[in-house]
């Protein structure tokens, strides 16, 4: 079995490798027959199902690139300006949608004219559609043999937009040799997928390199299986998860830091889930974001006590750029940080910035550039051919490489206060959010040519709860701080002011990607007058002091 969700009685339907194929070869077909290409690819505006993953390795067999674009653009977007502009930039000759109502208003606002409407089910007023159903009912001639045939290493796979987390998103060029090398990467540090097929149970989006590349890949290259995971990383979604995960035990778990954060109550209060779980998994995994040191170790205890022995919490760390994989790390560590070394192929050179090291790298996995941005893919290289993640590292021992590299956050997060002195903002957001934990679920670092950092939160109302006594909220939030204050150990590592946010981050301003991770530029932008009123002489009652007092100017007690 290839690939399996619910169907909408709650049954598993599943699609076997043979049926896949022949699925492909007629999609495949029908593509060719509407003269698709590199010019005209496919657009996908829905998420993960089945009809999707066919559509995807039909397009692959014969050589039309497809663009997965996140459905948030489509579903939660109130002005559609990102899905406006990536169809711009794509100009695709088929739009895909696995449903016509839920997408109508999107489609209506932003499907270019000229590109046919493919839908599984439902209708789009105005619109016409063609069912996805005609294409898989497509004979396949000789013409996909022949296409087959003419795919090579610098064949356009597909396009994949950059979660836009420090500007706007790019389409990223995703060529098979970078697929195909990078899942050779994979097996070389993951040796385990070479003796026993994978089983995923994954929600991660397809349309992120992380899910849509290396899972996809993984599952692909290895004769695994994927069970495609309806639930997600918030109250009412994870729900879905465990239900899933009750049923299906994964050899290979792979999760964002808020998806292991939100499995964890569950596990901790459910023994049957408990075994399952840990039944047959050979590898935890999380990338994304940083992950909280607690579920770190919380996750690794609970793996030691319910099936007697170590299960290793892994992780890698790439971009859309890459693949993704470019660092790996399949070993144990007390270090949540440390996102490990290179995997054979991959050559990093790492430049020595403001005490850290910033990553680059050139290898196969490495993408030629942004579709028809060149500009952008100029500036993404050096002079020497290697792609700036833009990521700081620093080494996990100085002495020892091999040891791996620990993650310091995002060069272009991190600013100089007027002093000169630099802001490092991964590790302070980092340390802010685990003081105040669990009140705030996102805070944004401000500071720039200012004296001392301060900070916009915004509250988890799940924690937060109905305040009656703002006053008293104040008072504890103001002790709070004065508790952080003192264990910082200079200027740079400072909040001396916070100021809580009602209004939650907006996707259409750019502030948050679909995948959860903040702007921070966008929203210091878009919100510059809560800034000027963190630092305002006289600031108001709604700005949350620490006591002076506890630091002369210049950071020291």
């Amino acid at each position: 079995m290839l690939f399996a969700e619910r169907d909408a009685a709650g049954a598993w339907r599943t699609v076997t490798y043979s049926q896949a194929v022949e699925a492909a070869r007629s999609i495949g077909q029908a593509l060719l027959d509407r003269g698709l290409s590199t010019e005209r690819p496919v657009a996908v505006l829905s998420g993960n199902d089945v009809e999707h993953a066919l559509l995807g390795l039909g397009a692959l067999l014969v050589g039309v690139p497809y663009a997965p674009l996140s459905p948030a653009w489509s579903l939660l977007s109130k002005d559609y300006g990102r899905l406006r502009e990536a169809l711009r930039l794509l100009t695709p000759g088929l739009v895909f949608a696995a449903d016509g109502p839920s997408f109508s208003p999107a489609i209506e606002a932003a499907r270019p004219h000229d590109a046919e409407l493919v839908l599984t089910t439902g209708s789009v007023p105005g619109c016409g559609a063609t069912p996805v159903a005609s294409l898989l009912e497509t004979t396949p001639g000789p013409a996909v043999h022949e296409a087959a045939a003419r795919v090579g290493p610098d064949t356009i796979a597909k396009f994949l937009f950059t979660s836009g987390s420090t500007g706007r998103p790019k389409a990223v060029i995703n060529t098979q040799r970078m697929w195909c090398s990078n899942q050779e990467m994979v097996r070389t540090m993951l040796a385990f997928l070479r003796d026993e097929p994978p089983v995923l149970v994954g929600w991660a989006p397809w349309h992120h390199t992380a899910a849509g590349n290396h899972d996809v890949g993984l599952v692909l290259a290895n004769g695994g299986s994927y069970y495609i995971d309806e639930g997600r990383p918030v109250p009412g979604g994870v729900e879905a998860t465990v239900r899933n995960l009750r049923e299906i035990a994964p050899t290979f778990y792979f999760n964002v830091p808020k998806g292991f954060q939100a499995l964890l109550p569950f596990l901790r209060s459910d023994r049957a889930l408990r075994r399952t779980f840990f039944s047959r998994v050979k590898l935890l995994f999380f990338a994304g974001a940083g992950l909280a040191q607690g579920v770190f170790d919380e996750m690794r205890e609970m793996a030691l006590a319910t099936c007697g022995e170590a299960v290793v919490f892994g992780t890698g760390l790439g971009s859309t750029e890459t693949a993704p994989f470019t660092l790996g790390r399949a070993w144990d560590t007390d270090d949540a940080t440390n996102m490990g070394v290179p995997p054979p192929g991959a050559r990093l050179k790492l430049v020595p910035v403001r005490g850290r090291l910033e990553m680059r790298v050139r290898g196969p996995h490495v993408t030629p550039g942004y579709w028809r941005q060149p500009e952008l893919t100029a500036a993404a290289f050096d002079e020497e051919g290697f792609y700036r993640l833009g990521d700081l590292f620093v080494l996990a021992d100085e002495t020892d490489p091999s040891r791996g590299l620990c993650y310091r956050g995002r060069i272009a997060e991190d600013f100089k206060l007027a002093t000169g002195t630099w802001v490092h903002v991964g590790p302070l957001r980092g340390r802010f959010l685990k003081h105040f934990d669990p009140l705030f679920r996102e805070v944004v670092i401000a500071g720039e040519g200012r004296e001392l950092p301060a900070a916009l939160a915004f509250p988890d109302p799940a924690a937060w709860g109905s305040v009656e006594d703002a006053s008293a909220r104040r008072v504890e939030l103001a002790a709070q701080l004065a508790r952080f204050d003192r264990d910082a150990t200079g200027s740079s590592t400072r909040v001396v002011r916070l100021l809580v946010v009602e209004e939650p981050l907006s996707l259409d301003a750019g502030e948050l990607t679909d995948k959860g991770s903040v702007n921070p530029r966008a929203v210091l932008d878009r919100r510059g007058e809560l800034v000027e009123r963190l630092y305002a002489d006289a600031p108001g009652p709604e700005v949350v002091c620490a006591p002076d007092g506890a630091h002369d100017a210049e950071g020291r007690r």
